[in-house]
């Protein structure tokens, strides 16, 4: 026989070793977060995100989706880079966790670890790695397992690492005792709520992805609609607002993981400089991250919008023009959009004078 509660505190100890910040586990019954999921579905705050229904209760019932399940093994591994909110409009706002390398692959490759770890304790059993690639409701699963709790922004939220983390699990079909659930911290407080750009929560704890910015950048196909268009601001993939103002996240350790810091300055590139990558230079500089998956043709989408919102400069002007025909009707028509918004002519560029002084094209030399 196992001490299955010996080895519950061994694959902790593991999976610290293995770089995971935090290991809980849990059972599998999750019949509030279905209850939950169900009324959220049912309210189409899902929008075009058709596979949060598609699997029925496979997502909010373990057993279903991997027959013979009786635990989860919860992991947490922190992200945050040290990078500070874009400086000005003119810079590209992207949020953190795709400054980096993919995490999926990191992930998995860490949890297929813990796992091969496991049988070499205990011999083979049934079991299957996941990190955001499956039907699984990892925000609940982590809350059972005593990483923390959902914040009223819906993310999960630690009192030792606020929400600036990924989340991995194992099932397993092991017997593990569960660890106790998170109590929730919020208290009264509603930062994150009155920090939304697109006012996309319509109450605590329950957020309409069809207004939100990460949902508007990443999982939305088609054109983004007009009204919200001027709320993204210089936001071209995903959003930080709510995370950045959480008093959990003031203390919120940096990553210890060198993937996850930026990679190709995403986090000082300009909206100019990156609206100027052709497909072959997206693919390439994106290889291995998670915003590829995008594909050019939404990339150059979020950044049309970003420069319709930011301030009324030439070159600025100039990169509009420059994509004024490409060849995606879904980029003209934002680039069409965003011209609009700088209705009026812009100043000329400055020119060099004869004497090394900048003059305006259109003044007189004396």
């Amino acid at each position: 026989m196992h001490d299955w509660t010996r080895l519950a505190r061994s694959i902790k100890d593991w999976g610290r070793e293995l770089g995971f910040d935090a290991i809980g586990i849990t059972g599998t019954d999750l019949g509030e977060a279905e209850r939950e999921l169900n009324d959220w579905l049912a309210a189409d705050c899902h929008g075009e995100m058709d596979y949060m229904a598609t699997h029925g209760t496979k997502r909010s019932r373990p057993a279903e989706l991997v027959p013979g399940t009786r635990a989860v093994i919860a992991a947490r591994m922190n992200y945050r880079p040290p990078v500070a909110p874009a400086a000005s409009a003119e810079v590209a706002a992207i949020s953190r966790y795709a400054l980096g390398r993919d995490y999926h692959k990191l992930l998995r490759a860490r949890l297929q670890k813990l796992a091969d770890r496991i049988v070499a304790e205990v011999g083979e059993f049934g079991y299957r790695v996941f990190t955001d690639s499956a039907p699984v409701m990892e925000v609940a699963l982590a809350a059972k397992a005593g990483l923390g709790w959902r914040g009223k922004h819906t993310l999960l939220l630690s009192r030792q690492a606020g929400s600036w983390f990924f989340l991995g699990e194992i099932y397993v079909d092991l017997p593990l005792p569960p660890d106790a659930p998170a109590t929730d911290h919020c208290g009264t407080c509603r930062a994150c709520l009155d920090a939304c750009p697109t006012d996309a929560f319509l109450a605590p704890y329950r957020l309409d992805a069809r207004r939100c910015i990460s949902y508007l950048t990443i999982e939305l196909k088609g054109a983004i609609p007009e009204p919200l268009r001027p709320l993204l601001g210089n936001r071209i993939y995903g959003c930080d607002d709510c995370q950045d103002v959480c008093p959990w996240n003031r203390e919120a350790p940096m990553t210890r993981e060198p993937d996850f810091l930026p990679r190709h300055a995403l986090d000082t590139a300009t909206l100019i400089e990156l609206f100027a990558w052709d497909e072959a230079e997206f693919n390439e500089k994106l290889a291995g991250s998670a915003i590829r998956r995008i594909g050019h043709e939404r990339w150059l989408r979020n950044i049309a919008i970003a420069l319709g919102n930011a301030p009324s400069l030439p070159e600025l002007i100039a990169a509009l023009e420059a994509r004024r025909e490409d060849s995606s009707a879904l980029v003209r028509e934002h680039v069409a959009w965003a011209l609009n918004q700088h209705p009026h002519p812009p100043a000329p560029l400055p020119e060099k004078g004869g004497d090394g002084c900048s003059r305006t094209a259109s003044a007189p030399v004396r």
